[in-house]
């Protein structure tokens, strides 16, 4: 038997990934259990917006699914930084009150001036980064768990633009980020066309560049990435500053939408950003995930959100149906049978695989159902 020297084992650490592109290059195109999943997430998002004219004869029509882009933009913006801080294996309770910090600078700063607009978005991405990146300091340097430190984080923060705010922000709405909802190009609002830039820049960092193969190395064994020579606690404050900083690029894009800020509009996004990355296939654990699986996630979640306020049900509902759905996925992704692995052709043997006592189980080396 042929023993590997531990940098061998750590580089080859994130390796699979790669070798199983390389190996579908040479058999021809295939689509992984990611890609069915991403694919299945926006069909049956299609299928639920057309099935909706069973409740009324208003919905189905390109009218209720341009409405659901725009409602789901935020939780799209918010589900790259999310999916990012999962991905390492952590979780950032501070997106909301991020979120509502990053809106409340905005109605302060930028008000009318189209000057403003230029130097007051950076500044907020900056001051919502760093806040990102004290959550990955403390996750790192403090070894705190990332849930504590990120809500610890958020109760700070609330508490302070409560004291300076008086409980009521003051400001104006800038004219141009409204302007962003309420004009078109090309027959759609702009802030479409802006979202499509961001999911492609999104998904190039995240799936096709080095920083993002780095980021899936570490979540797969921080161990073995550390042995590897990369800088694991860098790569993770990183993390969590993206996450900060796409909280802010939300919040200012929802003070564009509402016209407005208050102390509590991020506070119901939380909850929808961990569902949106944990619906698209991403592992809770770290190491797995896509982005486009991700917006396909926000949009399904939006669509049910839709459909819920449609039948007239209590807000507390949605919240409810939020909750199972992380359930659900969690379950179905502790058993490696997600929707992309049910539709993939070997499902069977896969699912027989990974079941105890299944048709070639094998147990890995760390004792788990590998």
């Amino acid at each position: 038997m042929t023993k590997t020297s531990p940098s061998e084992h750590a580089t080859a650490a994130p390796v699979p990934e790669a070798s199983a592109k390389a190996t579908a290059a040479r058999s021809g195109f295939r689509i992984g259990p990611e890609g069915w999943t991403t694919l299945a997430l926006f069909g049956l998002t299609v299928f639920m917006i057309l099935a909706s004219r069973l409740i009324s004869s208003g919905f189905g029509s390109w009218q209720q699914a341009q409405a659901i882009l725009l409602l789901s933009s935020f939780t799209i913006v918010l589900g790259f930084g999310q999916g990012l801080v999962i991905l390492i294996g952590g979780l950032d309770l501070s997106v909301g009150v991020v979120m509502t910090l990053g809106g409340i600078l905005a109605y302060r700063w930028i008000g009318t001036s189209l000057v403003a607009l230029f130097w007051a978005i950076p500044c907020i991405l900056l001051v919502t980064g760093c806040v990102g990146a004290i959550n990955g300091l403390g996750a790192t340097l403090l070894r705190l768990p990332p849930f504590i430190m990120t809500l610890a984080t958020s109760l700070i923060i609330y508490g302070v633009f409560l004291g300076f705010t008086g409980g009521q922000p003051r400001g104006v709405a800038s004219p141009a980020l409204t302007s962003a909802y309420t004009s078109t190009f090309a027959g759609l609002p702009v802030i479409l066309w802006l979202l499509l830039i961001f999911i492609i820049l999104a998904t190039l960092v995240q799936s096709h560049s080095s920083f993002g193969r780095r980021l899936y190395a570490v979540g797969t064994s921080p161990m073995a990435a550390y042995i590897a020579g990369l800088p694991v606690r860098l790569l993770i404050v990183a993390a969590y500053a993206i996450s900060g900083a796409t909280s802010g690029l939300a919040g200012i894009l929802l003070v564009g939408y509402a016209t407005g800020a208050t102390l509590t509009m991020g506070q119901s996004y939380l909850l929808p950003s961990v569902a949106a990355v944990v619906v698209g296939g991403a592992s809770i654990l770290g190491g797995r995930g896509t982005y486009l699986a991700t917006v396909g996630g926000a949009l399904l979640l939006t669509t049910l959100s839709t459909i819920i306020e449609a039948l007239g049900l209590a807000e507390g509902w949605r919240t409810v149906i939020y909750g199972l759905v992380i359930m659900l996925a969690l379950l179905a992704l502790r058993e490696n049978m997600g929707i992309g692995w049910a539709l993939t052709p070997k499902f069977r043997n896969t699912a027989s695989r990974s079941r105890p006592g299944g048709a070639g189980h094998k147990p890995n080396k760390t004792g788990g159902n590998g």
